[in-house]
């Protein structure tokens, strides 16, 4: 059943790859259509996968008019299209890991969706990488970076690495830091079969300024806080 699940979700990541790498390649690839897409491939493989969601967002200063680097932590794959499903913004792209990037048809796809590649082997494409993400965020479009840099194996918060608190001291953008529990049961780290009917809760973070007398210190201290707070202490 576990496995059926994942070929399903995978299908549905097809019915959104495909039209979107197709475009991409006739240079017909808007971010509207992207917008939609992804909101739509999230939707579908909740549905698919029964997943019992709850969503609590302390604020309600987050504003549909401004971009944002929403900062979470990384519990599974599955965590991207329940952020599709639960963030407010409506344009919202990942900083990926460069490997995506290299998949054929799907790497320049993503490229084209304005998706982040970030080599982080390479310290000159990463500083470049967050080059162009700030661009996007000045053009109102929210980035979404997992801290930790990779998922959790036990569902407890990593160290948080700094690139992201460097883009958003470097624009002025709000970090919404954004705690995800239960993913880890549903599509575990390692494993390739996925379990329907699971519960998981996302709890979105008021914004949190980035004033020029803040430091990546005082930052990443505040994140790793709240998602400590709504991820660990919680279980």
């Amino acid at each position: 059943m576990g496995l059926t699940l994942s070929l399903r979700v995978l299908a549905e990541m097809a019915r959104v790859t495909v039209p979107s790498a197709f475009d991409a390649a006739t240079g017909r690839l808007t971010r509207g259509a992207v917008d939609e897409r992804t909101r739509t491939f999230a939707r579908r493989t909740l549905e698919l996968l029964d997943v019992q969601l709850t969503v609590e967002q302390v604020s309600d200063e987050l504003r549909s008019d401004r971009g944002y680097v929403y900062m979470f932590n990384h519990q599974s794959h599955l965590d991207i299209p329940v952020l599709y499903a639960t963030l407010p913004s409506p344009t919202i792209r990942f900083v990926a890991k460069t490997e995506l990037f290299k998949i054929p048809l799907w790497g320049p796809a993503l490229r084209q969706a304005e998706f982040i590649e970030v080599d982080r082997g390479d310290r000159a494409q990463a500083v470049k990488a967050l080059g162009r993400a700030a661009d996007l965020v000045r053009d109102g479009v929210s980035i979404a970076i997992a801290p930790e840099g990779s998922r959790s194996r036990d569902g407890r918060i990593q160290p948080l690495k700094r690139g992201g608190f460097h883009l958003a001291l470097g624009t002025g953008a709000p970090i919404v830091p954004v705690a995800i529990r239960g993913t880890i049961d549903m599509l575990p780290r390692g494993s390739k079969s996925m379990r329907a009917g699971v519960p998981v809760r996302v709890v979105i973070g008021a914004p949190i300024p980035t004033a020029a007398d803040r430091t990546i210190e005082s930052l990443s201290d505040e994140v790793a806080a709240f998602l400590r707070k709504y991820v660990e202490e919680r279980r």
